[in-house]
């Protein structure tokens, strides 16, 4: 083989089909639009329009909402740190963070946290500090003889009680302080 017989695969390329150059090309005059209306001007659409009839995102009914407070975490599955400690960017003796991750070129960047899945193997044994880990990823680790530590969610992330009635609540337990203090009197 020779340079000059290098060529694409058959049908890799296509031309373009160069509309409105005369009646005989069979895409002249109107270019393929057809005759006048919304649909053979330049730029209209309408994106969701069905002449009139309800439209579908009319037709079915809202469903859900989004959770502001969504954490967005990162994933990363054991093979790929195996993969990290054989290519020598992480070092299996230091314990493993997301900022090591994050030099290493395992993860962009770190958003919420760093989330610790199970997809592949784990033959190194390790100490890496994730802010969540499924129990299967766990498992792995702990069977290579590491350890994983789950990092706690700062005080100001803690969730409202379940009840609703915080601030009743709150009373109630400065009041049973108040009672306690009193009897010690």
């Amino acid at each position: 083989m020779k340079l000059h017989e290098l060529s694409d695969n058959q049908g890799s390329r296509h031309a373009r089909k160069r509309v409105g150059r005369g009646i005989g090309s069979g895409k002249g005059k109107t270019s393929g639009r057809g005759h006048k209306g919304q649909k053979s001007r330049a730029g209209a659409t309408i994106k969701g329009f069905e002449g009139g009839q309800m439209p579908l995102y009319r037709r079915v009914p809202k469903r859900g909402f989004t959770n502001i407070f969504r954490k967005n975490y990162v994933a990363v599955n054991v093979g790929r740190l195996q993969q990290a400690i054989n290519a020598k960017k992480l070092d299996a003796k230091k314990t493993i963070d997301a900022e090591a991750l994050v030099a290493s070129g395992v993860v962009r960047r770190i958003r919420d946290g760093v989330r610790l899945l199970a997809n592949g193997e784990l033959n190194a044994k390790i100490t890496i500090e994730v802010a969540g880990a499924s129990k299967a990823a766990l498992k792995i680790v702990e069977k290579a003889g590491g350890k994983v530590v789950v990092l706690e969610a700062s005080p100001a992330a803690e969730k409202p009680s379940k009840s609703g009635n915080a601030k009743k609540e709150a009373v109630a337990a400065a009041e049973e302080n108040k009672t306690s203090d009193e009897s010690e009197d």
